[in-house]
């Protein structure tokens, strides 16, 4: 089960890193924030700095993840393990946020925003589940 826990955590990681590059670099291009975030061209200057420092959130939590999985495959397993679990709870959480805020169309139609928080959410679920069991 401790391999089913590094490849979820390590895929939310990935996930992670994706949107980081996303939010912090390509913002600007249309296809990011129009396509991914349905953010209007017109508007993508009021939400730089935002998406800047909301990339960099990301990036920090995917390097929390796999250096929690490095370090549990090394033999800290303690401290490996205590960092992936909090690292997944904060991605898992997160995904919570975003489906609440989904549910109460904040920012674009409701339903618009259920696959960001399902992608968000997912991985560090099964990689919390498995945890547990």
């Amino acid at each position: 089960m401790t391999v089913v826990v590094w490849i979820f955590a390590l895929l939310a990681a990935a996930l992670h890193i994706v949107v980081f590059v996303w939010e912090a670099l390509l913002i600007e291009r249309p296809g990011v924030h129009a396509g991914m975030f349905s953010v209007a061209a017109e508007d993508v200057p009021a939400i730089r700095l935002w998406a800047f420092g909301v990339g960099f959130y990301n990036l920090f939590l995917a390097c929390g993840t796999i250096a929690g999985v490095v370090l549990w495959i090394v033999g800290q397993v303690e401290v490996g393990r205590a960092l992936v679990v909090y690292t997944c709870l904060f991605m898992l959480l997160s995904g919570v946020v975003l489906l609440v805020a989904d549910r109460m169309a904040m920012g674009r139609p409701r339903g618009k925003g259920i696959g960001g928080a399902l992608a968000q959410g997912t991985p560090p679920l099964i990689a919390l589940v498995a945890m547990a069991l």
